[in-house]
């Protein structure tokens, strides 16, 4: 994977876009750190790698919110189960009557 900085973008957009069609991604840099990813998508994979994309987005989200709710001292799955667990019975017990 190649990278170049933001100042290398603007510089040199047509040669970057060159490669990125060649090896199929790159990233850009600003201030020496990741900051944009770059794909080559065909004009029929817009939309499944639009989706896929944003899916490894949201489950990025997600692990992240998991991580910070389990360094918080949130519930861990086997308390969020035994809730759900005592929930459903409890509703079913109420059903019943």
């Amino acid at each position: 994977m190649n990278f170049y900085s933001i100042r290398e973008l603007r510089t040199d957009t047509k040669a970057i876009c060159e490669n990125i069609r060649s090896n199929g991604e790159a990233i850009i840099t600003n201030n020496g750190k990741p900051a944009v990813l770059m794909l080559n998508i065909s004009e029929d994979d817009f939309e499944p790698m639009l989706q896929a994309v944003r899916q490894a987005k949201a489950m990025i989200a997600f692990n992240s919110m998991r991580r910070k709710a389990a360094d918080a001292g949130f519930m861990t799955d086997e308390e969020i189960e035994s809730e759900i667990s005592a929930a459903r019975k409890e509703r079913r017990e109420r059903r019943q009557v």
